[in-house]
């Protein structure tokens, strides 16, 4: 649904966007990730028809986005960091303007409504935005991107100055418009991007560092066990086996000599030996979890291997 191809864009001396390429396909919902300055919002500026690209190929629903750049607007939702509007125009008014301006066809009334009813705004229609809160504000922003019910949504910082209720609402909504649309959603809060998108892209400093589905990226790390044991020479038996990286301590032991370890693993899933070893030294184990890696670990990790 969005493909991007070696795409490069620099003001100055400053490469923003350097050779990116990507692909995300039709219905997912794809979490944008890096921190600021990596290239997040140029990139979406670029897909948005906003910003041309020094560089590169950039699609749309299968349209050149560059020479077909007015058609593949048409497909888009965007809702720019910030929600920006006319404070001193009304709701629907201002959602009258962006409908007569992105060209959109079909029933003006009819697609308001349902837009207002989707974002809960029914009681503000006729308010001035600028008198309307930040949350009220984004939600306003939102309405105007699903006008028309476009197949692809950019949304770039969507819940930036939220309180958590407020943003807590505003992934409620996104996970409702996902529904048969693709979408892309810009963040840097990788708690809230593991909490709504299936997959990701993470930038660093204008570059491609990984994509793929959230689980397909945190496979690629190390496996991390957490044990309680007793006995010193079980955490011996656990350090020299053939599937196990480090040991490392979580806490010091108790009155009774339990202690918590965590064990990184050096490929595969090492519970079984891991269980043996403490038998076979004559130790005891009261627990053994498997302990997934966070998207915050994954992205450390792999932000880590292309600085190295």
């Amino acid at each position: 649904m969005i493909v991007a191809h070696e795409l490069r864009k620099r003001f100055g001396e400053v490469v923003a966007v350097d050779r990116l390429s990507f692909e995300i396909p039709r219905g997912s919902v794809c979490g944008f990730l890096g921190p600021n300055g990596a290239g997040k919002t140029t990139t979406l500026r670029m897909l948005a028809g906003l910003l041309a690209p020094d560089g590169g190929r950039l699609e749309i629903d299968g349209l050149d986005a560059i020479a077909r750049s007015r058609d593949a607007r048409r497909r888009l939702g965007y809702l720019p960091d910030g929600a920006p509007a006319y404070p001193e125009m009304r709701v629907e008014e201002y959602l009258r303007f962006r409908w007569r301006i992105a060209g959109r066809t079909g029933s003006m009334r009819t697609e308001i409504d349902a837009a207002c009813g989707a974002c809960a705004l029914g009681g503000v229609r006729r308010r001035l935005i600028g008198t309307l809160s930040r949350g009220f504000r984004q939600r306003v922003g939102l309405a105007a991107a699903i006008l028309g019910r476009p197949p692809v949504l950019l949304l770039d910082e969507p819940t930036e100055g939220l309180d958590p209720f407020q943003v807590r609402e505003f992934r409620g909504l996104v996970r409702e418009f996902a529904q048969g649309r693709t979408v892309l959603l810009s963040s840097h809060l990788l708690a809230e991007v593991e909490t709504i998108c299936d997959r990701v892209i993470l930038m660093l400093g204008g570059r491609l560092v990984a994509s793929g589905t959230v689980e397909s990226l945190r496979r690629g790390g190390s496996a991390r066990i957490e044990c309680e044991v007793r006995g010193a020479a079980a955490v011996e038996a656990i350090a020299v086996l053939s599937g196990v990286r480090q040991v490392r301590p979580m806490t010091e032991p108790d009155e009774s000599g339990w202690r918590r370890v965590e064990v990184l693993a050096a490929e595969g899933d090492p519970r079984e030996a891991i269980a043996a070893a403490v038998g076979a030294a004559g130790g005891r184990l009261r627990e053994l979890v498997r302990r997934e890696e966070s998207l915050e670990e994954t992205f450390m990790r792999l932000a880590g291997e292309e600085r190295r």
